[in-house]
């Protein structure tokens, strides 16, 4: 039996037109990822890797704001919160927490020096305080 032949396209394809890069974009629903910390507290130079960000080559690059499930070597875990983005420098917020020996921490926020892309993490590094 001979196979009917393929209909012909109405119109040939083209393309709508030139493109602008898009320059990547922050998810539209808050994100919050797990960091580990190698330390029971932060402190100036303290570095937390950033883990299961949707594009952590663009995050680094310009990071957006996300929630931060901080856990420090202890095991200690507290949901902190990276705001960026904008023109501000990031901060880390921490609430008040105790360590795993008993130290009461207070709420601090940091200043966050820089961030690294480490395969498919992104290390931040604390800076000063910054002012909550």
């Amino acid at each position: 039996m001979p196979h009917p032949a393929a209909p012909e396209p109405s119109q040939p394809f083209e393309p709508a037109g030139p493109r602008e890069p898009t320059a990547p974009r922050e998810p539209t629903e808050p994100e919050t990822v797990p960091a580990t910390c190698g330390h029971t507290h932060l402190f100036p130079g303290a570095r937390c890797r950033l883990q299961g960000l949707h594009d952590p080559h663009a995050f680094a690059a310009a990071p957006w704001p996300v929630g931060v499930d901080l856990r420090f070597s202890d095991g200690v875990i507290v949901d902190a919160e990276l705001r960026a983005g904008g023109e501000a420098d990031p901060v880390l917020t921490v609430p008040s927490y105790t360590t795993g020996a008993g130290t009461r921490i207070d709420e601090r926020a940091w200043l966050v020096r820089e961030f690294t892309l480490t395969g498919t993490e992104v290390e931040l590094t604390t800076g000063a305080h910054a002012s909550a």
